[in-house]
């Protein structure tokens, strides 16, 4: 049996009123410090997980958006988000997190992590994934 290497995780719902994007960034946090191969994508209201300058105050809830600064210092450099989810909500790439990660073999020059990807590439980006977890 070999090892399983693809972790794809997906994130479909807004950051707050459930816990499931929490949940889904520490599963994140928790597979990539074991070393495992993990990407994310966001669409639907998960689009709004990482949307910058989240201001909770209102609904009395901690904002965990700057936790999604840390994925590139734990290797992930693979977040795909589906344009016709920031579309469909009025957003663009401007409106999101500026997530980067170091590329080692460039003298650590910070790379972008997101990439803006179709529903049709999502698709075949997710086809290529031994594993899928939805939140």
């Amino acid at each position: 049996m070999s090892a399983i290497k693809k972790f794809m995780y997906v994130n479909r719902r807004a950051p707050y009123g459930t816990i499931y994007a929490l949940e889904s960034l520490e599963v994140v946090l928790i597979g990539a410090a074991f070393e495992q191969n993990v990407s994310l994508a966001f669409v639907d209201d998960g689009v709004y997980q990482i949307v910058k300058d989240q201001d909770t105050k209102a609904i009395g809830m901690k904002n965990f958006s700057p936790t999604y600064k840390a994925l590139g210092d734990y290797d992930i450099k693979q977040i795909y988000v589906e344009k016709e989810s920031l579309d469909a909500r009025g957003l663009t790439k401007a409106d999101l997190l500026d997530l980067k990660w170091e590329d080692e073999e460039e003298d650590y020059a910070e790379k972008d992590s997101i990439h803006v990807v179709s529903a049709a590439e999502l698709a075949e980006i997710l086809d290529q994934q031994e594993v899928v977890f939805s939140f």
